[in-house]
């Protein structure tokens, strides 16, 4: 059997830069086991497959405003995620590109309900995602504590990650993990993240980096899903509904964030890196 392969770098505008996905669009699910062997051997963080809902029609409706509806799933090399933003990103951005007449992608996810993704006027594409904001924590689990080189000054935690909040760039960027004693929080992962600074990184509001050795790897590039926590977190430390978020992992990514009571939208670029066919 064969199967068409896309994999897009998204939340950049750069080949090479930001978090890269896979997108399979099949006529029915493949199974379970084939679906992870398959983002076993992609080897990226996340693959994303994709069923077109069976009862969504676009024969009768006026070309500018065409709405699809496709199921999606996404697969890290370990296991099966509940919600990834960056894989979204890239199927939204393969169906676009097959379909330049959609308005709107909704994606049916059993975790997290209808996503609606929407391209913009400057070509950035747009998810509507459940409002995730962290809920602050005095007792802090000793494997957070001994899993950082650098104590946090404050920690929060939602349904995917501990948050875990800095005074400045330099602590997010040199702090060093202990990945085994970051396994020991599963199923939650840890982000770490501080207000931006004057410099390298004037111009965004709050830079971040995300660790999931639990889940999906050492270090992601880049985090769509965890913005749905960070982003009403300094929206609400920032006095302000409209952000800009840098995720500095090596390769980097930028993510438009706006928080609507209990909705974050998240915006960003995507671009085509591969296409071809998987032989299974």
């Amino acid at each position: 059997m064969q199967l068409e392969i896309n994999v897009i770098d998204a939340f950049t505008d750069i080949v090479f830069k930001g978090n890269s996905a896979a997108v399979i669009i099949t006529d029915s699910w493949l199974s379970n086991d084939l679906m992870q062997s398959i983002a076993m051997e992609n080897n990226l963080s996340e693959t994303a497959f994709l069923v077109a809902n069976k009862s969504d029609s676009l024969d009768n409706k006026d070309q500018s405003d065409k709405i699809a509806t496709y199921h999606i799933r996404w697969f890290s090399p370990l296991t099966e995620i509940d919600f990834c933003g960056h894989a979204t990103l890239a199927s939204a951005f393969v169906l676009f590109k097959k379909n330049p007449n959609l308005a709107t992608i909704k994606f049916l996810a059993k975790a997290v309900g209808i996503l609606s993704v929407v391209q913009m006027d400057d070509g950035k594409i747009q998810m509507d995602f459940p409002n995730t904001k962290p809920e602050k924590i005095e007792d802090i689990p000793d494997s957070l504590l001994a899993g950082l080189s650098i104590a946090p000054v404050e920690v929060y935690r939602n349904s995917q990650a501990y948050f875990v909040v800095y005074h400045s760039a330099s602590d997010v960027l040199s702090v060093v993990r202990n990945n085994e004693m970051l396994k020991q929080l599963a199923p939650l992962d840890v982000v770490v993240t501080c207000q931006s600074e004057l410099g390298e990184y004037d111009g965004y509001d709050f830079i971040s980096r995300y660790f999931w050795p639990a889940n999906g790897g050492d270090e992601d590039p880049v985090t769509g899903s965890i913005h749905t926590g960070l982003a009403p977190l300094w929206a609400e430390r920032l006095g302000k509904s409209e952000l800009v978020a840098y995720q500095a992992s090596s390769r980097g990514g930028v993510l438009n964030c706006v928080v609507a009571g209990d909705r974050v939208l998240i915006s960003g670029n995507a671009i085509q890196y591969l296409t071809g066919f998987i032989t299974v």
